[in-house]
């Protein structure tokens, strides 16, 4: 089967590309390298291409004819957002539509579509659930939205069936790609942690302390990125089956707060380092925990790595063997 990857050069596109490959499908990677690693997609086809460039996304589809497409590009920042709304919306909204477009011209049958907790705002129940309303409180979240409520019109009109999938914290790195998280500028806590115990960063910072949550720090669910592809494999398998549209959560319905993720870092890496409290990042949420029941019912997905340990241990592997990244 032929499938596009949006996004095929970033951290988690990079996995899928490498999954699907293993899967014997034929994968072509897009990605216009701002926060893609050519290193990433090494082995597997690259179209070096804008989303927003709309002639360009439409003729590549065009050649490709993809029968599938995994879409992961696109800002994914909260706090950014929340300073350039338009920038995010141009990238997201503009960047998904132009895709859209290309993939119901060259025919394409699905799209399993990377969403995000960031729909669901502050949510009323935790864990949550996929009947869970959507309120985002930040643009980011916004546009993933936007983006599932136009797949839902697609879907009715025939054109295309999605998956849309709302995953929490993706964590860790791929043992058996050799493939790992690497963004300038870093911003998940993981990667900044593991970075203060490796030295390359003076201290690491807390952002927040005064969250109504057990030690004050926001709770997140985190995912482990090779858990995240394989949930990705199953939607895939549904869909290109003749399945329905649908929405599913991936987490591991477990939340662990900053300073716990600071503590696992500190037992993992065997060291010490700085910590300081730092004012709150504007659009986080919380709490965000993810309820998965729908996934593992109906597409029997679990998660391998489903122990916050195992995650940063991957992650912690793969940042020592790689404590500058990728090359650039």
């Amino acid at each position: 089967m032929r499938v596009l990857v949006t996004g095929g050069a970033g951290y988690i596109g990079s996995v899928m590309c490498r999954m699907l490959q293993d899967a014997g499908h034929t994968v072509l990677a897009l990605d216009d390298l701002s926060e893609g690693h050519r290193q990433a997609a090494a082995g597997v086809g690259l179209a070096v291409v804008d989303l927003r460039d709309r002639g360009a996304v439409v003729e590549t589809c065009r050649r490709f004819r993809p029968e599938g497409c995994m879409h992961f590009a696109s800002r994914s920042l909260v706090g950014v957002s929340m300073e350039k709304p338009l920038e995010y919306f141009e990238n997201n909204l503009t960047g998904g539509l132009n895709l859209l477009r290309g993939l119901v011209e060259s025919g394409c049958g699905w799209v399993v579509f990377s969403s995000s907790a960031a729909t669901y705002g502050v949510p009323v129940n935790v864990p949550i659930s996929e009947d869970e309303p959507v309120s985002p409180i930040n643009p980011y979240g916004m546009s993933k939205v936007f983006v599932e409520r136009i797949l839902g019109e697609l879907d009715r009109k025939g054109d295309l069936r999605f998956a849309s999938l709302r995953y929490f914290n993706a964590a860790g790195a791929d043992p058996v790609h050799d493939l790992g998280e690497d963004h300038d500028p870093e911003t998940h806590v993981i990667p900044n942690v593991i970075a203060a115990a490796l030295g390359k960063l003076p201290s690491v910072s807390v952002l927040g302390t005064n969250y109504p949550t057990t030690d004050g720090t926001c709770v997140r669910d985190y995912i482990h990125v090779v858990d995240l592809a394989r949930a990705h494999l199953l939607a895939q398998e549904h869909l290109s089956g003749g399945g329905g549209s649908r929405v599913y959560n991936l987490g591991n319905g477990s939340g662990f707060s900053v300073r716990e993720v600071i503590e696992v870092v500190k037992t993992v890496s065997g060291r010490q380092f700085e910590v300081v409290e730092a004012p709150r990042r504007p659009g986080d949420p919380p709490a965000l925990v993810a309820s998965s029941e729908r996934i593992r019912s109906e597409l029997g997905w679990s998660p391998e790595y489903a122990d916050l340990v195992q995650i940063v241990q991957t992650a912690w592997d793969w940042h020592s063997a790689h404590p500058d990244g990728y090359e650039r």
